[in-house]
């Protein structure tokens, strides 16, 4: 009877260890640890919103490189440096011709302001496996950094890293997430 009891004691701690670890496990992949201010691509937005302070601090992630008095473009949705974000079609890493002229406004930015920045972060779906996911993140990541650089950008300021699928826009198995994960963030940093 001890044997049972013990057995039957230590499949419930496993069991509440085993959810405790899921559940913490959960806030930290929703929260970057405080006081990490490069850890700008979780909520990357393309300057659209609300107006509020909550939204602005949104909008402005990603723009630590970037003075004061130029911030206003980056977040206004009429201007083409709004859009952070270039998404990809499954499986590519060719730039959609709807992008051009965000591609072109960064790259002219950059031209103008060489002491700025910016870092491209690759991201896949969670489809395929770990090793190809980063590779391809890589790619599309090569792929921006390769039109910003003929559009004018200097090749000193720009950098790129892959995530692959760790850090999806969007948790789900749905066309619809795979697509907004399916990306290269651009994120403007300090020097």
């Amino acid at each position: 009877m001890v044997n049972r009891f013990s057995r039957r004691h230590a499949s419930w701690r496993g069991m509440a260890l085993v959810l405790v670890s899921g559940l913490f496990l959960a806030a930290c992949a929703d929260n970057p640890p405080p006081g990490d201010p490069d850890d700008t691509s979780e909520g990357v937005s393309t300057g659209q919103g609300d107006g509020s302070v909550e939204t602005r601090e949104i909008n402005e992630r990603g723009l630590l490189g970037i003075d004061e008095k130029d911030r206003a473009m980056f977040v206004d949705p009429d201007n083409p440096l709004s859009t952070r974000t270039i998404y990809f079609e499954y499986d590519s890493s060719t730039i959609q011709s709807r992008f051009r002229d965000a591609i072109q406004a960064h790259a002219g930015y950059l031209a103008d302001h060489p002491d700025v920045q910016l870092r491209l972060e690759g991201h896949t779906d969670e489809r395929a496996t770990r090793e190809y996911n980063v590779a391809l993140g890589e790619r599309r990541a090569e792929s921006v950094e390769r039109a910003l650089s003929l559009a004018g950008a200097g090749s000193d300021q720009l950098s790129t890293l892959s995530f692959g699928e760790e850090r999806p826009a969007e948790l789900g198995s749905t066309e619809a997430a795979y697509a907004k994960n399916r990306r290269v963030e651009l994120i403007y940093v300090a020097r």
